[in-house]
């Protein structure tokens, strides 16, 4: 079920909404918690019921792991039982997400025609599975008590973030279970959620969306070997940047938006990564969750920097090529982690030059937003072949189209049009504030960390202008867009 869809904003949400209400006024949180968690089963389960049950073995399996971890006194025990469960995880995402992939390059080195039976990947395995071994991490770490199985199910199940993150740790979480259904700031969150949201849905269906179709024809024709113009090549690739840009941030604000009508408070996962000003700086701002946890999961176990420049760098590069493949079971993929790899390497050496090799914030903003764009193109493309044509088509050497000779599929008649979405996208992006700074919604996470934000007249004019165009965009369309996250 999409958060854009007329029968999650229209049916689902109004409904758990109402119900939950109902359960608070008991002032009683268990209650609370069954309706949440109920409701996280339903929306995951709405798409293929019978991976619900993979959830819940997964959900079972890693409680199961915690509890006896909790309960032995022996540390090679409590060890043993973490790789343990590390294993069942990694398992369980390497069979659904990696199986075919591992199958069909197999196929591919040895000559033989396999016959394989595809297998559909679940909606959010990579999330949940990250999340519960960061779980695990820290159980054997901390010792602390596992909670009741009811919350430790609406924590991983949680319906706002369990497809596409944030990627939470339970002392984020699960303290605020404590209280939740408890009678404070109800209007006052409503207020904040409810923006959250709108501007979430604005950014998805308006914006995102709309971009988006920019650059579908173009990557299209690259797939099939069809000569792509350096222009077209240009618009399709900042198009989808732009695209996954919006598409993200406006999953991020409605995650947060839903999650405090709750009063819940997730953390930030997405902090205007266009602005940065390094590529060192934009993976602090690119999908935070996950960076904190290939940092602290993968990065530091590794050696971080502690042994020298070239182990540090070569530690980066194994980090960012599976990040890379923990976004996709493919070498566009593989090919875009390395490339950020290889961006983040070039970032440190150039830090170690010292001030004096320091560049001006705009040249480095400029910079920086350029490797960024160009690195998305394995990113989207399908295959390397299609890869490549783009980057030629960009760089201006392809053999596939032939100078002052229009492409096959000339479809960039309106290119105008599409090159002024652009440059309104990139002012928006570079000038105006992002929600969390417009709201002043600061992590969980930070001690005696608020919401300053003052609902004004004005801001519910805008507010309600944004929802109105939102819906109405969302309504007219014959069928809703997924997340691109959603496919991760």
């Amino acid at each position: 079920m999409l958060f854009n869809s007329p029968e999650f904003v229209f049916a689902f949400f109004p409904s758990v909404f109402a119900v939950y209400w109902l359960a608070s006024k008991g002032g009683r949180t268990v209650y609370c918690i069954f309706v949440l968690a109920g409701a996280s089963l339903f929306f995951y389960g709405y798409w293929k019921p019978g991976y619900l049950a993979l959830l819940l073995a997964s959900i079972g399996g890693n409680y199961l792991i915690a509890r006896l971890m909790f309960s032995s006194q022996e540390i090679p025990v409590k060890r043993w039982l973490l790789i343990l469960g590390v294993i069942f995880n990694l398992a369980l995402l390497g069979y659904f997400k990696y199986a075919m992939f591992m199958l069909e390059n197999a196929a591919l080195a040895f000559g033989e025609p396999w016959s394989i039976k595809p297998v559909v990947l679940p909606l959010a395995i990579s999330f949940f599975t990250f999340q519960q071994i960061a779980y695990l991490v820290d159980c054997h770490k901390n010792e602390m008590v596992p909670p009741p199985f009811s919350k430790y199910l609406l924590f991983i199940s949680f319906f706002p973030q369990l497809i596409a993150g944030p990627i939470v740790h339970h002392y984020e979480i699960l303290p605020q279970l404590e209280n939740l259904g408890r009678k404070r700031d109800r209007l006052f969150l409503f207020l904040v959620g409810t923006t959250f949201f709108f501007a979430g849905l604005f950014k998805k269906v308006i914006l995102a969306d709309n971009i988006g179709a920019y650059a579908d024809p173009v990557f299209y024709d690259a797939a099939e070997g069809i000569g792509v113009a350096a222009l077209d090549a240009w618009i399709a690739t900042f198009s989808f940047g732009f695209q996954i840009y919006f598409d993200f941030s406006g999953y991020s604000d409605m995650a947060i938006g839903l999650a405090l009508l709750f009063g819940i408070r997730l953390p930030l996962n997405f902090d205007s990564p266009y602005k940065a000003t390094s590529i060192i700086d934009f993976w602090r701002r690119w999908h935070i969750t996950l960076s904190r946890f290939l940092r602290d999961h993968l990065y530091i176990p590794l050696g971080g920097n502690r042994h020298g420049v070239g182990r540090q760098f070569s530690n980066m590069m194994v980090v960012m090529l599976l990040g890379g493949l923990w976004h996709g079971a493919g070498w566009g993929f593989v090919l875009w982690g390395g490339l950020h790899g290889i961006y983040l390497s070039i970032n440190h050496v150039w830090r170690r030059l010292g001030p004096d090799w320091r560049l001006p914030a705009g040249i480095g903003g400029c910079l920086t937003f350029l490797a960024v764009m160009v690195a998305w193109v394995p990113f989207r493309a399908e295959t390397w072949e299609a890869t490549a044509v783009v980057w030629k088509a960009m760089a201006g050497i392809s053999t596939l189209v032939e100078p002052g000779i229009p492409c096959e599929h000339a479809w960039l008649d309106g290119s105008i049009s599409a090159i002024a979405s652009i440059l309104i996208l990139t002012i928006f992006v570079w000038v105006l504030p992002n929600t969390q700074d417009w709201l002043r919604y600061s992590d969980t996470n930070k001690e005696a960390t608020r919401i300053t934000w003052k609902p004004e007249i004005y801001w519910a004019i805008f507010n309600g202008i944004a929802a109105v165009f939102a819906l109405s965009f969302m309504i007219g369309r014959p069928e809703s867009q997924e997340f691109l996250y959603f496919q991760f």
